[in-house]
């Protein structure tokens, strides 16, 4: 399924200076179909009442299955969002979330993933859909 050479510490480092190193997502393991990170609940990630927000939620969904989706396809290529929906299931104040990216479509023009975060003891905290346009990267001249 992946389609270019990495690793967890070079996924890492991509994020420097981004939205995912602002809000602590770290990648922390992948396999043959699966990329996933960790979040931490925390002031970075709280809602007004102390909850995780869906939005940092929707973030590390996006990045996972984004990330994930650039992973598949040649250099020639990158992914895109088209479209991402969340279910927030379970409301969690503190500790740890673990999102869990997983292809349910690699198309050549389309990709679909399913992400799933859970917190410590392996509960559903959000499922989400994201779907990605794979785009051919054309270069760009400068006028």
């Amino acid at each position: 399924m992946w389609q270019r050479d990495f690793t967890l510490a070079s996924l890492n480092a991509g994020s420097v200076n981004t939205l995912v190193a602002h809000l602590g997502i770290e990648y922390t393991a992948f396999g043959d179909d699966y990329l996933q990170a960790t979040m931490p609940v925390d002031s970075r990630t709280h809602q007004p009442f102390g909850m995780l927000h869906g939005g940092a939620s929707v973030v590390l969904a996006e990045t996972l299955g984004s990330v994930a989706g650039n992973l598949c396809v040649p250099r020639t290529h990158c992914c895109v969002g088209l479209d991402i929906n969340a279910n927030h299931l379970r409301a969690k104040r503190d500790g740890l979330v673990t999102g869990t990216a997983r292809p349910i479509h690699l198309g050549s023009t389309t990709q679909v993933w399913q992400i799933n975060l859970h917190d410590e003891r392996e509960r559903l905290l959000c499922t989400s859909r994201l779907t990605l346009a794979v785009l051919s990267q054309k270069k760009r001249t400068v006028k």
